[in-house]
């Protein structure tokens, strides 16, 4: 298998959300083609056993304790992995959770810590690595992770696919602070679609009113997760992709380029969101 060389390959990755699922596979195949791996996920154990898996194989990574939500725990972050591995050529803000059920069923204290995590851990990872980058006068790169739900509407998941919009409108936003301030930082967005994780068996529910659409939604995305993809494959295609100069990073392009037509073609047309029925389907690429 060729692997996909960005102009950061050799360099240095920090990931937040490492520790599993998409994370994980990014950050794995990042260490695959020469670059250290700085890890921060709020679970230090896997972060530790991903961390751990790339040593041993003779790569040179570290894992960090982080909770996004918080500013001053990304720059301690950041400040170990310039200290330690050196100045980061590829930041990727991937850390973020679910959440299932009708929008006003939703507690108040899920959707706050989904937008904590969500859209205020990408802002912090930006408050706290683009001052150092822009300083270093080096070729860098920012990914952020949005989602197929970045470029769709769905039932009972409103705040992550909230979230998911407000990622990637953020990161189109970044490119261009970036080109206005004059610096050398490259920023995509990368689109997930069905990747292997447990981000759906660990989303959030609701406690009270209709309790069985969450987790009828629940089930429907695991019985999605069995035809995923794996971390590894997503995370190769996201680096040739890359590699390539692409701004929107596609696991899955055939998939999500078909959300990404359908919805221009419902802006265009000023087309009502419409509710889908029936299961969904992943088609093979």
């Amino acid at each position: 298998m060729t692997k996909a060389t960005p102009r950061n390959a050799g360099g240095v990755l920090a990931i937040t959300g490492g520790g599993s699922g998409v994370g994980e596979g990014l950050a794995r195949y990042a260490a695959s083609i020469g670059m250290a791996v700085a890890i921060a996920d709020i679970d230090l154990v896997a972060a530790e056993s991903v961390a751990s898996d790339i040593r041993a194989e003779g790569g040179n990574a570290l894992a960090v304790q982080v909770d996004v939500r918080d500013l001053s725990q990304l720059e301690g972050f950041a400040d170990r992995v310039y200290t330690e591995l050196g100045p980061v050529s590829l930041l990727i803000n991937n850390a973020g959770v679910e959440q299932f059920g009708l929008l006003w069923d939703t507690p108040e204290d899920n959707w706050q810590r989904l937008i904590d995590i969500n859209i205020t851990g990408v802002f912090n990872g930006i408050k706290a690595f683009v001052p150092r980058m822009s300083a270093s006068h080096e070729k860098t790169a920012i990914w952020n992770l949005s989602s197929m739900g970045g470029v769709s509407a769905a039932a009972r998941q409103a705040p992550y696919i909230m979230s998911k919009h407000a990622v990637l409108a953020l990161t189109e936003c970044l490119k261009l602070d970036v080109e206005t301030a004059g610096l050398d930082i490259t920023v995509a967005a990368v689109l997930p679609g069905a990747v292997a994780s447990n981000i759906f068996a660990n989303a959030g529910g609701v406690k009270d009113g209709d309790v069985a659409a969450g987790e009828a939604e629940r089930a429907a995305m695991l019985r999605v997760r069995e035809q995923a993809m794996s971390p590894i494959e997503a995370a190769r295609r996201v680096f040739e992709q890359a590699a390539n100069g692409d701004f929107y990073l596609l696991t899955q392009p055939q998939l999500i380029g078909a959300a990404m037509n359908g919805r221009a073609e419902q802006l265009r047309t000023r087309s009502a969101p419409q509710l889908f029925s029936g299961e969904f389907h992943v088609p093979a690429e």
